[in-house]
């Protein structure tokens, strides 16, 4: 199929079936783009549509963002996960704010530069904002063109995803092509699903390889299978007589980077250890039901224990000087950011 066929088949579909009532592409703009597609990196459209309106309505221009505190971004970013996401967001719009007076670049190598922009979400704003013809390749359209050149292997491997690259630039246009990247994605989102495609109902398949040889579910290849590893850790549930549990904000970078968390020990041998070192003495505690959270490279088994340690006159609204251990009353919370088994244990104790 000429790219010519394959860009009018695309957009005749997108006329008829395409998803035109998102909120972002509402009002469309590079800040909207470029926070719709950060979050939908990793992250489905369904789940991803309440963030993204809860998150406009408190930051409505890349100004407002730039200007926010971390931990309020953070906050409105806890349980879509990935939150590297979250804390680029905030020094791109520090540095479009600042640096290029509130203005995104046009171009796919101009917003490359940019924290946390890759080549796909680059296309995605360069083609949507600024109608310049860039191609994208995200999961869903890695997929979509897998299928249809019968491109085999792995997508994580350099071969497989320069030959698919090098498909989605033929096939891009330059006229319409805010319509044709979202059609593209559409599609992959729609019809050309991971399990089950609907095949017969996809504008391409007339020409698509994989489903003349009949097995569409063979492509893309999938990533090789490892032995998934596992951590565990113990999360200290330190409360006192106000009902307020005691959380401390992990270092910027690494693993849940700038959240709030319950302080951690290794076993439940050494919980009297951390008690100590925290400066708190302990009443009572309990060793609660374990649970895991599984993230793309390991499993983390925690064990939750509720710690009671009564008066804390010593301490005032900050525990330390350093300002990074706070007591948290979820009663009366504040904007924090949490990771989602954090939030999963302050929810148990509500319900």
């Amino acid at each position: 199929m000429k790219p010519a066929e394959f860009q009018k088949a695309v957009l005749h579909w997108f006329d008829q079936h395409g998803r035109t009532s998102l909120p972002w592409q509402q009002n469309t703009s590079a800040y909207r783009v470029w926070v719709s597609e950060i979050m939908l990196q990793q992250t489905q459209v369904s789940t991803v549509i309440p963030y993204y309106l809860r998150f406009m309505k408190s930051f409505p221009s890349v100004e407002d963002l730039a200007n926010a505190p971390l931990d309020e971004i953070l906050h409105h970013w806890t349980g879509l996960g990935y939150y590297a996401r979250a804390r680029n967001l905030h020094k791109t719009a520090q540095q479009v704010s600042k640096e290029l007076n509130g203005k995104f670049p046009s171009t796919v190598e101009q917003l490359c530069e940019l924290p946390g922009i890759g080549r796909s979400t680059a296309g995605a704003i360069s083609a949507i904002a600024f109608h310049q013809q860039a191609a994208i390749l995200d999961g869903n359209v890695k997929r979509v063109l897998a299928r249809f050149g019968a491109i085999s292997g792995w997508p994580g491997k350099a071969d497989v995803v320069d030959a698919l690259w090098t498909l989605a630039q033929r096939n891009t246009p330059y006229q319409r092509i805010a319509d044709y990247t979202q059609a593209m994605m559409d599609l992959g989102a729609t019809l050309c699903t991971r399990s089950s495609p609907n095949c017969p109902a996809c504008p391409l398949a007339k020409k698509c390889i994989a489903y003349k040889q009949g097995n569409p579910q063979d492509y893309p290849g999938k990533k090789p299978k490892k032995a998934i590893p596992i951590r565990n850790t113990c999360f200290l549930m330190i409360s006192n007589n106000k009902g307020e549990l005691l959380l401390q904000q992990n270092p910027p970078t690494g693993l849940w980077g700038g959240l709030w968390i319950f302080p951690q020990c290794d076993t439940t041998d050494c919980i009297n250890q951390a008690l100590k070192a925290l400066g708190v003495n302990a009443q009572d505690y309990r060793v609660l039901n374990a649970k895991r959270h599984t993230f793309s490279h390991f499993h983390l088994d925690y064990q939750p224990i509720a710690v009671n340690v009564g008066a804390t006159e010593i301490f005032k609204d900050r525990v330390s000087e350093k300002g990074n251990q706070v007591w948290y009353n979820p009663q009366k919370p504040i904007s924090l950011g949490m990771p989602a088994p954090i939030k999963a244990l302050f929810d148990g104790l509500n319900s």
